[in-house]
Order: C-alpha cells, then sequence, then structure tokens
C-alpha cells in the first residue's frame, strides 16, 4: 500500500494535501515540501519515554571539556569542547573551516579518542592527501567514511562508536524517508535533529562538530532554525584572502560570545596564534620610529591586544580629498578627521588620508579612536612617537576624550609587555598599582597633542 503524500511548510509547519506556492499560513513563498503522512503521524504519535527530575538532582556532565592542544581553538570554545555539545561551524569556501576541523580530529585522535570524519563533499583519498599535508602523524583511530546519504553515516556511527564526531557539510546528506533534495531546509534539519539525538543520549554522550556552508550574504545556509538547535556557532572568517583567519562564536551555550581566536594560514595547516600582540605591530629598534605609526589596546573576549594603527597623509590635487580605510567604516573615518581639524586645528582639507592597521584587524572598539586621531597627527606632522607609547580612549564631538571599558585590564597588560607610557581620559585609576608604567590623563585631544609634543 502506497503512503499518502502531503505538503508540509517548512517555516511553520502547516499541513496540506495540494501543492501551493505560497503557504496559506505564514505567506512565505516556496516553502512546502513533500512529505509522506506516516511521517506526520508518528511525529505525532510519539510515546513519552522519561520523566522529569528535580533540577538538583541532575547529573552535570557539561562541565567536562576536552581540550585540545589549539590554544585559540580552546578559547573560543570556552576552555575545551563540551562533552555532549553539537557545533556548527561556517565559513566562506576556502577559508580553512575542513583543514581547521581535520586538525582538531586528529589532535583529539592523538590523545585516545575515537573519532569519525564522515562527508558529503569529500572521498576518503582526498580527505587522505589534506592531512598527509597538514600532519605529520596520523592518528590510528582518526576513521574516515564518505557517503551523502544520512542513514549510512548513523549507522556507521553506531557500528564504530566514536567519541568525537565530524559531519562535512550538513547541505551534503539526505535522509532516505524525506522526498526532497539535499540542502533543504527539511533535510537540513532532520539531519541535524538526529545528530542532536546522537550527541545528548544520557547514555552515550558525544561531541558533534557540522560544517555548514555560508550564502553569499555571509551567513550560515538554510532556515535559522538550525542555530537556535545546536549549542555552538562558529564563524572562521578571513579578509581578501589574507593569510589571518579570525574564529569567533556567534552562539556559545557553554561560554562567552565574545571570544575570538587568531590563526595564520600555511601550507601546513591552520597555525594558532597564541600572541596575536606580536602579529597586530610591527617591531622596531629603538631610534627606527616612522611618522605615521600609533598604538592602541583594543579587546577581543576577554584579552586584550596591542595593535598598531598606521596613517597616510599626502597632498590631493582634487577638489574632495581620499579617506580610505579597510578597518573601519568611511563615515567613523570622517568623523575623526573632523574633529581632528576642528578641536586640534590640523588643517586636512588638502591631504587625502589613508589609515589601516597591521594584521589587518578590524576597529570595532571606540577605544582605538585616540589612536587613529594620533596616528594622522603623527603623519600630517611627520613627527614620530615612539614604541613605547599608547592611547587609548574614545574622542568625543567636542574633542574631550571618553573613558573606555575593561581599562584597568589593558593597562596591565601594556605594564607586563613593559610599554612606558600611555595617554588616557581623566578618570579614578588608582595609578600606584602601576610602578613600571607612566600613566597621563588628559581632558581633551588638544591635552594630548600639548603633553605628547613635550
Amino acid at each position: 500500500m502506497s503512503k499518502k503524500i502531503k505538503y508540509k511548510c517548512n517555516k511553520c509547519g502547516y499541513v496540506s494535501y495540494g501543492f501551493f506556492g505560497k503557504c496559506p499560513k505564514c505567506e512565505a513563498w516556496n516553502s512546502l515540501e513533500e512529505v509522506y503522512e506516516d511521517d506526520i503521524k508518528s511525529s505525532k504519535s510519539a510515546k513519552k519515554t522519561s520523566s522529569s527530575k528535580k533540577l538538583r538532582d541532575v547529573e552535570s556532565i557539561s562541565s567536562f571539556r576536552v581540550k585540545t592542544s589549539i590554544n585559540e581553538f580552546n578559547r573560543v570554545m570556552g576552555g575545551g569542547i563540551v562533552k555532549d555539545s553539537v557545533s556548527i561551524i561556517t565559513a566562506k569556501p576556502g577559508a580553512g573551516k575542513s583543514t581547521l576541523l581535520l586538525q582538531v580530529a586528529n589532535d583529539l585522535a592523538l590523545n585516545g579518542m575515537k573519532v569519525l570524519y564522515a562527508s558529503g563533499e569529500e572521498s576518503e583519498s582526498q580527505i587522505k592527501n589534506r592531512a598527509l599535508r597538514i600532519e605529520d602523524k596520523i592518528s590510528d583511530n582518526l576513521y574516515v567514511y564518505s557517503s551523502t546519504v544520512m542513514d549510512n553515516i548513523i549507522e556507521e556511527i553506531y557500528d564504530l562508536d566514536p567519541e568525537f564526531i565530524i559531519l562535512d557539510s550538513i547541505q551534503t546528506v539526505t535522509l532516505r524517508d524525506i522526498q526532497s533534495r539535499a540542502s533543504s531546509p527539511t533535510q537540513v534539519m532532520e539531519c541535524a535533529h538526529k545528530l542532536v539525538e546522537i550527541a545528548k543520549n544520557p547514555e552515550k554522550p558525544r561531541m558533534v562538530f557540522i560544517v555548514g556552508q555560508m550564502t553569499k550574504e555571509d551567513e550560515l545556509a538554510g532556515v535559522r532554525a538550525l542555530e537556535h538547535l545546536v549549542d555552538t556557532v562558529l564563524i572562521l572568517e578571513n579578509e581578501s584572502n589574507e593569510q589571518l583567519r579570525y574564529l569567533l562564536a556567534s552562539k556559545n551555550r557553554y561560554g562567552s560570545t565574545g571570544e575570538m581566536g587568531f590563526f595564520a594560514m600555511t601550507d601546513e595547516g591552520l597555525k594558532s596564534i597564541d600572541n596575536p600582540s606580536e602579529y597586530f605591530m610591527t617591531k622596531r629598534e629603538d631610534g627606527k620610529e616612522v611618522a605615521g605609526s600609533a598604538l592602541s589596546v583594543i579587546r577581543e573576549g576577554t584579552r586584550p591586544i596591542i595593535l598598531e594603527i598606521e596613517a597616510l597623509c599626502s597632498h590631493s590635487f582634487l577638489p574632495y580629498p581620499s579617506r580610505i580605510s579597510e578597518n573601519m567604516g568611511r563615515e567613523q573615518l570622517n568623523t575623526l578627521i573632523s574633529i581632528l581639524e576642528q578641536r586640534a586645528y590640523l588643517k586636512l582639507i588638502d591631504k587625502n588620508v589613508v589609515v589601516k592597521t597591521t594584521g589587518g584587524i578590524k576597529l570595532k572598539e571606540t577605544a582605538s579612536n585616540l589612536a587613529v586621531i594620533m596616528s594622522i597627527y603623527s603623519a600630517a606632522k611627520n613627527i614620530k612617537i615612539d614604541n613605547s607609547t599608547i592611547f587609548i580612549a574614545d574622542v568625543g564631538l567636542t574633542g574631550e576624550l571618553k573613558n573606555v571599558p575593561s581599562l584597568e585590564s589593558r593597562l596591565k597588560e601594556l605594564e607586563r609587555l613593559g610599554f612606558k607610557r600611555v595617554f588616557i581620559a581623566k578618570t579614578k585609576i588608582d595609578k600606584d598599582k602601576f610602578k613600571n608604567l607612566e600613566i597621563v590623563t588628559c581632558n581633551t585631544i588638544l591635552d594630548v597633542i600639548n603633553k605628547f609634543d613635550n
């Protein structure tokens, strides 16, 4: 007897016997997909398999984290991978998401864990070739399996019984019982649900990582419900195919979403940058400073990072001089230039201004605004700023300096790294805590310039 086919909306769950281009309930276009009537009945008739428990009596296994030898990866994950968690990582093609996960997989396998790398995009030989390129030693505990059928992957999981599972990628696999194409919202969500059930099995909790494709809008492909379903959503970013890669968590149930990990893409794979401050500033000997360079301290998550900001001012022969920056918005740059002209009386109307950061990191924090202004001032006046001076403050339209959050932790990092002088806004901070760091407090950018020149 053949099963009856119905059409179910993948947005709101509306079920119909006929097909509509537009869902009658939520009015979403092209959201109705074929499903079997038995599948709908079985989901409605599912029996209760467990009972509620007192919260204080529930055993907490989420506190157990598995750490890798990749420090930046551990940082973004909140200190390691939680035992019964499901994470998804997405990035642009070629950013290195599969490479990173293969490195994580081999690292855990070398530490005695049984790992399954299931791929719907690459064959076993392709995965092996990549592993030979990036790994010195391949563990005997690392298994690979290539299939686009999710049922086969699930069967392999139960046969092999791995502790760590990677699926690359969720958009390439399908379940046999669902009559829709790969990467459709129904297929993606049902396959993801199967992996969540496997990971959160109380008798055998497992760690699951899913690779997700990215849309041209730089978002995770698929319905938003996929992000709600998993525990952690990681994004691996690269700017203009640079060597630098940023790993950040847009969602993390077991850690902070503000942490950022830094990696360098090399021929041997992604290398963890454990001390980003060395990467984001140019090493110059004393007396070899150049005009147009200023240092600041930004925060990525809980970690302060020393960042070098470079500026170039050149004469413009056009009525409208250029204002160029790859690391901050054009409006923000124009605002800071206007403040510098109006409040510090520096004429830039006939100057092209170019601003960038060493390493290409984005200027998301306003704490770097004073350093941006001072780098432009240094370039325009051809005045060198010594390597031991730092600028940390936001700047208002009035030219007044504004305090920034977590200032004390930034100053502690400066003192630890051996910097000698820092310019900040007026604050109640206890200067006696910092024996080897001169803290110069100023009210306005004009005060900074006057004290700096002296």
